[in-house]
């Protein structure tokens, strides 16, 4: 029994490993897509949804093969707003070359740079340029389309592989404007045209799309509209090995909500389920990309896996009559952005759970309620942090003071157990009854340590995960050297600092009587300080204070168990 503490660290190591080896295989970085000399994007329909009832598509819609360093593009719209710069394509006006203008790839730290300035040495060069979401280039091709789909007995549509006319090739959203609209316009000449209209708006990452169909022939139009994502499976190239954040497709619906369709699902079978309201998207670490069709509808959501590593993720609406000399009006909206909850909450229901707190959502939502909250008052995300490891402190305090208690008597007799152990050194089951005799003389419980930190560890993990998805600590300064809370310590202190009072609260523990247990357990402070130097700076700022509140806690109970008589 003296050595239940021992084997739970050990037993939680081992699970680590074990989880984070799995973790690799699920999410780690794939091998390298080898994309072909000539991919074509819309050589054929693959790409386009399956309603089982549409139109044939001319062959004057069929794009010829492009070369692999970027899509085809027909005529190019620049658009710029405050918080985007980006690309449509006047073939079938799908969005691409998607830059986020206030997320930039990279941040200089000032410190580091005059330290090198002082011993004469160049600063790193980083990459300021912002983050691009959509991208045309195709090994890492990412693309918004969009488009109507004509059902049989009615003319075709322009869908995402259609040429629109513009009237110009360059819009920008003026200073004191709050919103830009870019209009784009199809017509087959035989009295259908189509109206595309994206509509920016400041301050936001939600693209309004509408699709107006005018039907002026004689025959009734009937067809829906269409939204998807098409994407190769996304590489973080400046991830964190320690650290792996899902990326992949989601989809919500009414019945089954949350539900995350990864590359592997989509290779396996094409997803295909109606509900009322919902959206698609395509996620990563910190920034998300969906499609959200109107809430009022019943809306089809499909997944189809392409050749040369694509993969689609969508949605088509139901089918809608447009009866002659009258209009119809397609809404349909494109976040693509940030996830950054409380707006994504605005977009559309459950948008925000791209956040992705796991099976700990229940726990990981309260958590960054509160640290936004702290914030609020506060205005530095690193002291949010520590308010928020004050706050949960706070409320374990019982709980911890159970743990401490029980522990700071073990560790009172500890040297009787010692004394034990070399008397009946010979004699194992022996040593056993005296050593059970003991506790059950002195009250000591050897699980009472280990049960009231059973209890708080997923509040723990998930405090982990909130840290980690929370895309405001991505480049939030702290104080002094610490100007991202989502990168490494450029100097290693805090790590430091962390294995430190790891050692000092180690020293408050009782320790194993085995002597080989014993020089195991100091191993773990430094085995932990390795890992650590490569942790973001925010999660490593959390253990530090943990460890502290811990250690004035526990050395304050210590002192008290051991004063009694």
């Amino acid at each position: 029994m003296e050595n239940i503490r021992f084997m739970l660290v050990v037993a939680f190591a081992a699970i680590s490993y074990m989880l984070w080896e799995q973790w690799q295989i699920d999410y780690g970085p794939k091998p390298a897509v080898e994309m072909s000399e000539q991919l074509a994007i819309a050589g054929s329909n693959e790409d386009l949804p399956s309603t089982g009832n549409i139109a044939s598509i001319p062959s004057a819609q069929q794009l010829e093969a492009v070369p692999a360093t970027d899509v085809y593009a027909e005529k190019v719209i620049t658009v710029k707003t405050d918080v985007f710069s980006l690309e449509i394509d006047t073939k079938g006006g799908t969005i691409r070359n998607l830059d986020l203008l206030q997320y930039p790839r990279e941040k200089e730290n000032t410190v580091v740079n005059r330290l090198f300035a002082l011993v004469g040495m160049e600063p790193e060069k980083k990459d300021l340029s912002p983050i691009r979401l959509f991208d045309a280039n195709t090994e890492k091709l990412f693309l918004a389309q969009s488009g109507l789909i004509a059902s049989s007995g009615s003319v075709a549509a322009p869908d995402h592989h259609a040429s629109y006319a513009v009237a110009k090739d360059s819009y920008e959203l003026p200073d004191g404007q709050q919103t830009l609209s870019v209009p784009l316009s199809w017509t087959n000449n035989a009295g259908l045209s189509v109206t595309k209209i994206y509509t920016f708006t400041r301050g936001s990452y939600n693209i309004n799309v509408d699709q107006k169909v005018s039907n002026d022939s004689a025959e009734t139009w009937t067809g829906r509209q269409y939204g998807q994502l098409l994407r190769v499976p996304y590489v973080d190239d400046k991830g964190n090995t320690f650290i792996r954040t899902y990326a992949g497709g989601v989809v919500y619906t009414e019945e089954e909500k949350y539900q995350k369709v990864d590359y592997e699902e989509m290779e396996e079978e094409n997803l295909s389920v109606s509900s009322l309201g919902g959206w698609s998207a395509m996620t990563q670490h910190y920034f998300a990309s969906a499609w959200v069709p109107p809430a009022d509808q019943e809306n089809h959501f499909y997944t189809k896996k392409l050749k040369d590593w694509r993969y689609v993720i969508g949605s088509y609406s139901p089918s809608v009559e447009v009866a002659p000399h009258t209009d119809a009006i397609f809404n349909s909206h494109l976040f693509a952005g940030p996830k950054i909850q409380p707006m994504m909450e605005k977009v559309a229901p459950g948008l925000e759970l791209t956040v992705d707190y796991g099976w700990l959502t229940v726990i990981g939502k309260p958590i960054y309620w509160l640290l936004n909250k702290i914030h609020d008052y506060i205005g530095n995300w690193g002291f949010s942090i520590l308010g928020v490891t004050l706050c949960i402190k706070l409320m374990f305090f019982k709980l911890s003071q159970a743990s401490y208690r029980s522990m700071a008597k073990m560790r009172k007799i500890q040297p009787r157990l010692k004394a034990l152990q070399e008397k009946f050194a010979d004699d194992r089951q022996r040593f056993n009854t005296e050593m059970m005799a003991m506790y059950k003389k002195e009250k000591v419980n050897p699980m009472g340590g280990c049960l009231p930190i059973m209890v708080q560890i997923p509040v723990f993990i998930s405090l982990y995960w909130v840290l980690i998805e929370t895309v405001e600590l991505r480049q939030a300064d702290f104080i002094l050297w610490i100007q991202d809370l989502s990168a490494q310590d450029p100097f290693f202190i805090l790590p430091i600092i962390m294995g430190i009072t790891m050692k000092i609260q180690q020293s408050l523990n009782p320790a194993p009587i085995d002597p080989l247990q014993a020089k195991v357990m100091k191993m773990f402070p430094i085995i932990f300080t390795v890992f650590f130097l490569f942790f973001p700076a925010g999660l490593v700022l959390y253990w530090v204070c943990n460890n502290t509140l811990s250690i004035i806690q526990q050395w304050y109970i210590t002192k008290q168990i051991e004063a009694e008589k």
